[in-house]
């Protein structure tokens, strides 16, 4: 059934008597009567009722004004649609495209100007080895006189991206020439602020995109991934300037596997990607006193100099106001000094380099790697390259017939990453696993002892299939059930951050928050170990958590949530993206967007029902 209405009238009237709060949104905290009718220019009347009923007829009206018509023919099945088929549908048709990007004539006007670009003039640093890119966007600039092209040196130096914080910029990425035409390669951004391309965000929004069949767009995530390895020498924390020193959780291999289960790349794709990742695990992961430690395992290192730049004024605070006393100034005068580097103090460099490096494992920020991070064997790095060795060695033996040619002098075979895997095992399960507490934890090299953090990448094993079966059912057993809310698993435990000072900043990455990434890896994980029952409690926790938020606020689908109050409503240092919008979300946001679409793929059909209606998880489980 399908009525016509007039669209700017019937906008005005629902918002007048249903959005209460004038956010432009109808959510469960509008306090209007709930119930709308509806009538077309026929005659035909029906009501429109509830929250989220309310909502659906909002977004379906904002996106047919989004075409300039005058009349929209709404269509009733669209109010009243299954939730979950909804939100399902709405990721794959329209939010994914909402995200996508392209650096190039077309697109760069979408990524240049965002609330992190101040300057009257937007900076595009283009790397020095690609002369071809250097030209086309020097003609850009040509047509664009806010825009200003730069081609970066080849050698670049933390000193050079401390100078280029004065004009901060984007740094481009690959492009393709088809039909005489060159456009960028497409990829996709987590949304909100979030407007380029981040490292490990790029792994779990590919999954995603593979689901739903974008094959193209997967494949342009993996090429903007070889382009960033090849010109900037890593896959970037994200393609800007100031995050030139500092790479992201290497998921890079996980990609590649997942692309090959989902299509059929050539054999040439594969060797190409392939020989870049281990071009990436050579150089990134493996050179020693960088991020490779004396015992064999591995740290997260960036380097860098003074505040990490993308922190808004005052997030340091509780850092600052220790060290502004010693220098007479106040806090604000003294970040003032240090930020120019006109006074320089060796303490203070030292707790920032730890501060980069903990960007640079994703988990920005969590007490677990505050002020320590560049000494900590993490669990999480290490089952990340434990994954790497046995994905190459897997591609090398059903790929390449056991024999794969890297270089002129350079020839692998599965056996030769098989045992740097099992060495990696063996060092992980003699360091980082905790028998007496069943976790695995981060590892203290200059300690040389473990450092107790109960925290979520305890699963990282799991999915990376480091456990013994008796290590999983551990973990499983005993230690899960820490973690486990009504809306998946926290960060960490709560006795974790028990000792927090409550004047100290709430962390995001600790308890009570949940992430879209670690409850991918622990699904994974719990598949890995044939725990099927669990497997389907944690994904149905989780999705009734998005859905419950989605019917009740308007469609919103979060950065991140609270599972102490199963809310996206969060009161932490960065708050929560994805949440501002008018009338409709159009993006949702990246990684919970593919969280939702692979715990689709997995969870049984009893179970999706009982999702449909909403069925509280505690009552279930």
């Amino acid at each position: 059934m399908k009525f016509k209405l007039h669209i700017n009238q019937t906008l005005s009237q629902l918002l007048a008597q249903e959005d209460t709060d004038g956010d432009k949104k109808i959510t469960i905290d509008d306090k209007g009567p709930k119930r709308f009718l509806l009538e077309d220019d026929k005659g035909n009347q029906i009501a429109i009722e509830g929250t989220y009923q309310l909502s659906n007829l909002l977004q379906e009206l904002a996106l047919s004004k989004k075409n300039k018509a005058e009349f929209a023919e709404i269509n009733l099945e669209d109010i009243t649609e299954d939730p979950v088929k909804r939100i399902s549908r709405k990721i794959k048709d329209l939010y994914w495209n909402g995200l996508t990007r392209t650096i190039d004539a077309a697109g760069v006007k979408k990524i240049l100007e965002d609330d992190k670009i101040e300057n009257a003039i937007s900076y595009l640093y283009v790397p020095a080895g690609d002369s071809f890119a250097f030209e086309y966007f020097k003609n850009l600039e040509a047509a664009n006189p806010a825009l200003k092209v730069v081609q970066l040196p080849a050698a670049i130096a933390p000193e050079y991206v401390l100078s280029l914080n004065k004009k901060p910029g984007i740094l481009a990425l690959a492009l393709q020439t088809k039909n005489n035409k060159t456009d960028g390669i497409p990829f996709v951004v987590p949304g909100g602020r979030f407007n380029e391309m981040y490292g490990w965000d790029s792994y779990f929004i590919t999954m995603g995109l593979l689901i739903d069949d974008k094959i193209d767009l997967a494949l342009g995530m993996a090429e903007n991934f070889k382009y960033q390895i090849d010109h900037y020498g890593k896959i970037l924390n994200a393609n800007r300037s100031y995050y030139l020193t500092r790479t992201q959780p290497p998921l890079y291999t996980s990609l590649i596997v997942d692309i090959i289960e989902r299509s059929n790349p050539e054999k040439a794709w594969i060797e190409r990607h392939l020989k870049t990742a281990i071009k990436e695990y050579k150089t990134v992961w493996m050179e020693q006193g960088k991020r490779r430690t004396p015992n064999g395992l591995n740290r997260y290192r960036a380097e860098g100099i003074g505040l990490p730049f993308e922190v808004e004024e005052g997030h340091f605070d509780d850092i600052l106001e220790k060290y502004a006393p010693k220098y007479g100034l106040s806090t604000r005068e003294f970040e003032k000094k240090y930020l120019e580097r006109e006074i320089l103090d060796a303490d203070l460099d030292h707790y920032f380099m730890h501060d980069r490096s903990m960007r640079e494992s994703g988990h920005d920020t969590t007490n677990r790697l505050v002020g320590i991070c560049a000494d900590l064997n993490t669990v999480a790095i290490n089952s990340l390259l434990y994954k790497y060795e046995t994905d190459i060695a897997f591609l090398i033996e059903t790929i390449f017939n056991d024999e794969f040619q890297y270089s002129e002098n350079t020839t692998y075979s599965s056996e030769d990453w098989n045992g740097k895997a099992a060495e990696r095992k063996q060092k992980i399960n003699e360091l980082c696993w905790n028998e007496t507490n069943g976790l695995y934890l981060d590892y203290n090299f200059e300690l040389n002892e473990q450092h107790y953090f109960e925290a979520a990448t305890t699963f990282y094993p799991l999915w990376a299939k480091i456990c013994t079966d008796e290590q999983a059912a551990i973990l499983v057993k005993k230690t899960l059930p820490k973690f486990k809310m009504k809306g998946g698993i926290a960060g960490s435990t709560p006795s974790s951050i028990a000792d927090v000072s409550e004047h100290a900043p709430t962390r995001q990455w600790d308890y009570p928050f949940g992430w879209a990434p670690h409850q991918i890896l622990l699904w994974k994980g719990l598949l890995n170990y044939d725990f099927q029952e669990e497997v389907q409690e944690m994904i149905y926790r989780w999705l009734w958590l998005i859905t419950r938020n989605a019917v009740d606020y308007n469609g919103t689908i979060p950065e991140k949530f609270d599972l102490s109050i199963s809310s996206h409503k969060i009161f932490a240092e960065y708050g929560n993206v994805g949440t501002e919008f008018d009338y409709i979300t159009e993006e949702g946001f990246g990684w919970m967007n593919a969280s939702y679409q692979f715990g689709l793929t997995l969870l049984s059909s009893d179970l999706k029902e009982k999702l449909s209606h909403l069925i509280d998880p505690d009552t279930l489980f």
